[in-house]
């Protein structure tokens, strides 16, 4: 569960990125968090995942307070997260297999479990038949299914996808907002960051919108 309550966030140089953000999103939940570019979305990103701390207020993520988390519990906080980047930051000399693999041996996995778990997670996303492709021998959206792969290979409670559909055409970033929803429906959180506008609208889910660093309107009570 993410719980954030009253939080502010302000940078050493003087802007203040969040206003008193204050929403909870439940385990399970399938839910889209948009706004204009500087609205504050990465901010929470990356309160959410530890890697900044909230100037004012409380941030709670699966169990811990991201106020006072002390710096060797992030990485156990971050297991129960998998974040899929705008970017990918996949190793362009690792293969699709070797891609997976290695985001398990990060947080100490033995092969055994690995040698279990990837192939599992390939099939899960469709790529069983590239694991010994490059990234660079795949399209834009292997690409992105292969960094959702990667986000989902530790189990974590909760997945995050970073304008997970930025870089693709139409029919691509429909195939990922459904790849997303078959993770969701499997018992996985789901957030996703984005301006497209036209799949928000296309899923009808519980949307959270932010501008200016507060949240100006939350699609509880919109939801059929």
């Amino acid at each position: 569960m993410i719980e954030f309550t009253d939080v502010v966030k302000s940078y050493e140089q003087g802007n203040t990125a969040l206003n008193g953000v204050t929403m909870q999103i439940e385990d399970g939940e399938f839910c889209f968090l948009v706004g204009p570019s500087g609205s504050g979305k990465s901010t929470i990103i990356k309160l959410i995942t530890g890697e900044l701390k909230p100037t004012s207020g409380t941030v709670h993520v699966n169990g811990y307070s991201l106020e006072r988390i002390r710096k060797r519990e992030i990485p156990y906080l971050r297991r129960t997260v998998g974040v899929v980047f705008q970017d990918f930051r996949l190793i362009e000399k690792m293969t699709v297999y070797e891609n997976v693999a290695f985001a398990m041996r990060v947080v100490g996995a033995r092969e055994k479990e690995i040698r279990e778990r990837v192939p599992y997670v390939l099939e899960l996303v469709g790529l069983e038949n590239k694991a010994n492709r490059h990234p660079k021998e795949m399209s834009g959206g292997e690409q992105q299914r292969l960094a959702i792969a990667r986000a989902l290979v530790n189990n974590p409670s909760m997945i995050i996808a970073d304008e997970p559909t930025g870089n693709l055409d139409p029919e691509r970033s429909f195939e990922i907002m459904a790849l997303l929803q078959e993770i969701n429906n499997l018992g996985t959180t789901v957030l996703v960051v984005t301006h497209a506008q036209n799949l928000v609208e296309l899923f009808h889910k519980r949307t959270i919108v932010i501008d200016e660093g507060v949240v100006v309107s939350d699609g509880l009570d919109e939801e059929e």
